[in-house]
């Protein structure tokens, strides 16, 4: 039986779905691939199974001038999407974002700290890693100062496109250590030096914008390592074999947001208290290698599928926590500095 959470949001929000007047649906656009999958199994299905509506969903590359130009025409067909945390941020100062009660997904001590935010409710912990074929590398690399290192390791190199963690990978392959990384990046000087780094690898660079792409890379050959969404690699490791570097990877949260205006508020809230509940939370960790966000699901997964996640205490160790508060502030310019180094031969 559900516990009774602060306020008794939880329970009112999901006690109301349990038998509707009339099925509804709910738009849920998220991340596609392996990540949507897993979210049909463990998300979408169950929803329908237990309260009647169905979710109607769809895909997209994260990017907000979509939603935007959805809000300035007054037409919004999304009830619920999935951003990643410099965005949330963003599109929560902008107005983008409807605010939510924390106490919306349950008892706010049950979340990793950072999970519930004033625009959006965490839907899982994930890192971008360095992935690579042991089959196409001579050794196997130890972090981004190898995946630098082409003379000692040749072969293509596969980045997502943007500056966003390739400035990070950049400074920590130029021998900045991780905890340093953000407090150089601050500066004109660490801007300068990070994108002095990358000029040094760009004829060597395959870039990637769907996180399906560098899997594919490395099954085609065209890269032999490449950053990479940790759940991805694991889900392709059934057919193919890559290797995961968890030192020196970035790890964030992925949220639910409602935009602002949307139609479907309630149904929306039910499903976003729906999709953080513990046995929820479980049934994504055990089909895709991203962490849960409610520390109660932790106890129900098995040590072999625990010890996959970002938040295993060994993966977590040398890792790099994403600064949504910086890439808010400063993403914008950076990200036009990007785009003008890239066509810039």
């Amino acid at each position: 039986m559900m516990q009774v959470c602060r306020g008794g949001l939880l329970v009112a929000l999901l006690g109301g779905a349990v038998a509707p007047a009339l099925a509804d649906y709910v738009t849920v656009i998220s991340f596609g691939g392996a990540n949507q999958k897993a979210q049909r199994e463990a998300f979408y299905a169950p929803f329908k199974q237990a309260t009647g509506d169905k979710v109607v969903h769809g895909a997209y590359n994260g990017d907000l001038v979509k939603l935007r130009a959805k809000l300035e025409m007054s037409h919004v067909s999304w009830d619920v999407v999935e951003v990643e945390s410099p965005e949330l941020k963003r599109g929560c100062e902008e107005g983008l974002f409807e605010r939510l009660d924390p106490a919306l997904a349950g008892n706010p001590v049950d979340f990793v700290p950072g999970a519930l935010q004033p625009c959006g409710v965490g839907v899982f912990v994930w890192s971008m890693a360095l992935a690579y074929d042991p089959q196409r590398v001579a050794k196997a690399p130890s972090g981004w100062s190898d995946f630098w290192d082409v003379r000692r390791l040749p072969g293509k190199r596969g980045l997502r496109q943007g500056a966003r963690y390739n400035l990070e990978f950049a400074l920590m392959a130029d021998g900045v250590a991780a905890q340093d990384v953000y407090q150089v990046l601050g500066s004109d000087e660490g801007v300068a030096r990070a994108f002095r780094k990358l000029d040094e690898l760009k004829p060597h660079i395959h870039w990637w914008k769907a996180g399906a792409e560098p899997i594919r890379a490395l099954a085609e050959g065209s890269v032999v390592m490449s950053a990479a969404y940790n759940g991805r690699v694991s889900a392709a490791r059934t057919g193919q074999s890559i290797n995961l570097v968890w030192t020196g990877s970035i790890y964030d949260f992925d949220y639910w947001a409602l935009p602002k205006g949307v139609r479907k508020g309630e149904l929306a809230r039910r499903f976003v208290a729906f999709a953080s509940q513990p046995e929820q939370q479980k049934a994504f960790a055990e089909r895709i290698a991203y962490g849960p966000t409610n520390r109660r699901a932790l106890q129900l997964l098995s040590p072999q599928v625990a010890a996959e996640l970002p938040t295993a205490e060994q993966n977590i160790a040398g890792a790099l926590a994403m600064d949504a508060a910086f890439w808010s502030r400063h993403g914008p310019a950076l990200e036009q500095r990007f785009a003008a180094w890239l066509k810039d031969a």
